[in-house]
C-alpha cells in the first residue's frame, strides 16, 4: 500500500507528465551555427557550378557537331557566332570550377559524346531541325540560370555571390539570344517540331539532375 507521500509524489509526476506530454514530442530547435550555414552555402555553389561546367561542355559539343554539318552553309557564321560565345562561358566556367574548388560531373566524356551526337543529328535534318535543337537547349538553360539565380536570393547571399550572379546573368542572357536567335531562323518549321524540342528538353533536364549530384 503506497504512503500518502508517494500518492502525492505520483500525483504531481502524473499532473507533470500530463502538462508537458504535447511538447516533449516536439523536435528541439536549434540555432544554426555559422559553419553550418557556410558549408550550407558551399554545397549550393558547388552543386551549381558543376552542372553550369557540363551544360557550357555540353552545348560547345552540340554547337561543334552542327558546325561539323552545316559548317560549309550560310548558316555557318550564326553558329560560329553562337558557339564562340559557348567557348567563352567553358573556359570562365574551368576557372569558376578551379577558384572554388569543385569537381567536374563525373559522367563529363558521356555528356560530350552526347551533345555532339544531339548537334549533328539534328543538323542532319537540315538548318530548321539545328534551330529546333538550339531552341529547346537554351530555353532549358534559361531556365536553370534563372532558378539558380532566384535561389542565391532566397538564401539572402546576393551580397556574398555578387559576382557569380553578374556572370550567371550573362551567360542566361547570351542564352536567351541563341534561343530567340533559333525562333528568328526558322526552328518551328522543323519537322515534327513540338515532339522535337519536347524531347530535347525532356533529355536537358535529366542530364541537370544527374549532374547536380553525380
Amino acid at each position: 500500500m503506497l504512503t500518502r507521500g508517494a500518492v502525492r509524489t505520483v500525483g504531481v509526476c502524473t499532473r507533470y507528465c500530463t502538462r508537458y506530454s504535447s511538447s516533449a514530442t516536439d523536435e528541439p530547435e536549434f540555432e544554426e551555427y555559422p559553419s553550418d550555414k557556410y558549408k550550407r552555402s558551399e554545397d549550393m555553389i558547388q552543386r551549381f557550378l558543376r552542372v553550369d561546367h557540363a551544360g557550357e561542355v555540353g552545348a560547345n559539343d552540340i554547337y561543334a557537331g552542327q558546325m561539323a554539318v552545316l559548317g560549309r552553309t550560310k548558316e555557318a557564321p550564326l553558329i560560329q557566332h553562337m558557339w564562340d560565345q559557348e567557348k567563352e562561358h567553358k573556359s570562365k566556367m574551368n576557372e569558376l570550377l578551379v577558384e572554388h574548388r569543385v569537381r567536374p560531373t563525373v559522367l563529363l566524356p558521356f555528356w560530350r559524346a552526347a551533345g555532339f551526337a544531339l548537334g549533328a543529328g539534328t543538323a542532319l535534318i537540315g538548318k530548321e531541325g539545328a534551330m529546333a535543337c538550339t531552341v529547346a537547349v537554351e530555353d532549358t538553360i534559361v531556365t536553370h540560370y534563372t532558378d539558380q539565380i532566384r535561389e542565391i536570393i532566397d538564401q539572402g547571399k546576393e551580397e556574398e555571390y555578387q559576382d557569380l550572379l553578374k556572370i550567371i546573368k550573362k551567360f542566361r542572357d547570351d542564352e536567351l539570344e541563341h534561343h530567340d536567335t533559333g525562333i528568328e531562323h526558322g526552328a518551328e518549321l522543323a519537322p515534327q517540331y513540338k515532339l522535337l524540342t519536347k524531347v530535347i528538353k525532356l533529355g536537358c533536364q535529366t542530364a541537370i539532375k544527374v549532374a547536380e549530384r553525380v
